[in-house]
């Protein structure tokens, strides 16, 4: 045990986590030269597209230290957008110690010193490194100076580093040995194993990472899982590398894969512990806290036929995201489908992308809405997300809807279309200050509701891409939230109401309405489209109706006949007006909820 190391890399978003961990591969050989991609370890083709770490992903890697000593190191990359923190919780679970970067020129960020936090609730030893050395806007000595300050950690225990270029990575490597602490625990102790991860392979089944903390855990082993009470034979254990190494058993300390034979993906919960059934452990190890879901939408399969096709789906991906909340919702228009909790858009945004890549299915998604507390008139407080469960304005006492501390990165010559973007979406106390030369941070605080839909496009659009992004979650404060409800043909369309505050609800009620004019198609009867709270109607499309030219065949003659035969059409489309159905097209739900520009 005293030559194992399990770490994890942690960082604020983009500070060069994924490229210091292909630099340790490399230099611990664990990858083949012709094998070797930039990003090795984000497998999925979303995080190489985006350029992001989404998964934690785990890699055993071989190590000679200067003084002789042979060491496995069991390294785990992990995300670095708030949207991601619960991946992250889930790694320190199995690590004893974590590399914290700090980027040289952007310094200590809010994301950095939120991973510093949940490190040190897991007890872990950090070693913090200073990443982006060789760019000519770094500056390492502030940075040491905001690392004492900020972090609290010891400036002089930093190694600089490029990860890039691959300077200080040697020293990196010996860091790690001398400064990150060895497992604990007890090899002669009836076997507790940690269920940190979990991913679906079609051909093995369920296939779980864990972290051995006393005993060990070996092949033809019979297991039981201490919270659910479910057994299973070990069928193959070992440990992860870019492909899965067999071995015979896992010992004390050892963090790898394990594979059981699992079908049920309902089977297996994150954070459980595994013992042995013919000897069992006394307690199980304290488990992994579920993440609280901020934003929510509706996903409906475009087809009704591909609805159980979507369920399973959705059970996959939960397996492999513990974040993700869902449970069975219908609607009178689109169907059975899924009601979704997520930690952030971007979180939403992946999920979406990944169903419909992983598992090839077309969807259509409700307009996003956050959790919003409501007390009535008879003193209950409510959390409501879904428009169809609001209750009626006559009952509500108040509502409070969540708040958020933004951090927005901008060239200064951008400072005031940024600033003026802030104040057009409710932001509050606003404050800005200069990283470096050119380089502005504006921290402000303004409703969770404002960011869901095109805050972060017209970012990019008013500092022309080279504005960034991040938030994280405050309080909940007191805000004047309805009900809009979208009217098609005089008849509510329930997949489309959504919850607004009250001053920006005309404008996306117009648009709602406006996309659904130009999507559903002209009938033999008008339609109006409209947006409505409770009684009062706020905005308002037609689409006009088929009319035949009547009049065609009059030519010359008393004006009195035209008439006539327009009177008569007229009563015509009023006859058909009132038997008359509108059937709303499924293209025009996805208009409006793919393209939300309100």
């Amino acid at each position: 045990m005293n030559n194992v190391r399990n770490f994890c890399i942690i960082a604020h978003v983009d500070h060069g986590k994924s490229t210091l961990a292909d630099r340790l591969i490399q230099a611990c050989d664990g990858v083949g030269a012709r094998e070797f991609r930039d990003q090795v370890l984000d497998d999925m083709e979303l995080e190489r597209e985006r350029g992001i770490t989404i998964k934690s992903n785990a890699i055993s890697l071989a190590y000679t230290a200067k003084n002789g000593q042979a060491c496995r190191l069991n390294l785990i990359d992990t995300p670095g957008h708030v949207d991601f923190s619960h991946e992250v919780r889930r790694s320190l679970m199995a690590c004893d110690g974590a590399i914290i970067i700090v980027d040289a020129t952007q310094g200590v960020e809010a994301q950095t010193v939120a991973n510093l936090y949940l490190a040190l609730e897991h007890d872990l030893e950090l070693l913090p490194v200073v990443n982006k050395i060789d760019l000519p806007a770094a500056d390492v000595d502030r940075v040491l100076e905001e690392i004492d300050r900020d972090l609290g950690l010891d400036p002089f225990s930093a190694l600089p580093v490029s990860a890039k270029k691959g300077v200080g990575i040697d020293q990196v490597l010996e860091g790690i040995v001398e400064h990150l602490p060895p497992p604990d625990g007890d090899p002669e102790a009836p076997l507790r194993a940690l269920v940190f991860d979990a991913q679906y392979d079609v051909y093995r089944g369920v296939v779980l990472s864990c972290r051995i903390r006393d005993g060990s855990l070996g092949t033809g082993d019979r297991v039981r899982f201490m919270h659910t009470g479910r057994e299973y034979d070990v069928h193959e254990v070992g440990y992860s590398g870019l492909r899965r190494e067999k071995a015979d058993r896992l010992p004390a300390g050892a963090v790898g894969y394990v594979i059981t034979g699992i079908k049920t993906i309902r089977d297996v919960g994150i954070g459980d512990t595994l013992t042995l059934c013919r000897r069992p452990a006394a307690a199980p190890l304290p488990g992994y806290q579920p993440a609280r879901p901020v934003v929510f939408s509706s996903i409906y399969p475009m087809s009704s036929d591909e609805y159980e096709d979507l369920s399973e789906a959705i059970e996959k991906l939960a397996l492999n995201d513990a974040a993700l909340v869902y449970q069975k919702d219908a609607s009178a228009a689109l169907g059975f489908g899924f009601r979704c909790g997520f930690l952030g858009l971007l979180h939403l945004d992946v999920v979406q992308e990944r169903l419909r890549r992983e598992f090839d299915l077309s969807l259509v998604l409700s307009a996003p809405s956050v959790l919003y507390r409501v007390r009535t008139n008879d003193g209950q407080v409510r959390e409501v997300d879904n428009p169809s469960l609001w209750p009626e304005p006559a009952t509500i006492q108040s509502v409070e809807e969540p708040w958020i501390r933004a951090t927005i990165l901008v060239p200064e010559k951008y400072m005031g279309a940024a600033i003026e973007l802030c104040r057009q979406h409710r932001s509050a106390s606003l404050a800005t200050s200069f990283l470096a030369r050119g380089r502005l941070e504006i921290t402000v605080e303004m409703p969770l509701a404002e960011v869901l839909f095109d805050f972060y496009d017209r970012l990019k659009s008013v500092t022309r891409g080279y504005g960034s992004f991040d938030y994280e979650e405050r309080d909940y404060r007191a805000g004047d939230i309805v009900k809009v409800d979208i009217l098609v043909h005089h008849e509510r369309v329930d997949a489309l109401a959504f919850l607004a505050h009250r001053d920006k609800a005309r404008g996306r009620a117009l648009h709602y309405c406006e996309q659904l004019a130009e999507s559903i198609p002209r009938h033999q009867f008008r339609i109006p489209v409209q947006g409505a709270i409770g009684g009062s109607i706020i905005s308002r499309a037609t689409i006009n109706a088929f009319r035949k030219d009547v009049t065609a065949k009059c030519y010359g003659g008393d004006v009195s006949r035209k008439r006539k035969l327009l009177e008569k059409q007229k009563k015509g489309k009023e006859r058909m007006k009132l038997v008359g159905s509108v059937e709303i097209p499924q293209d025009a739900f996805v208009s409006v909820l793919r393209t939300d520009r309100a």
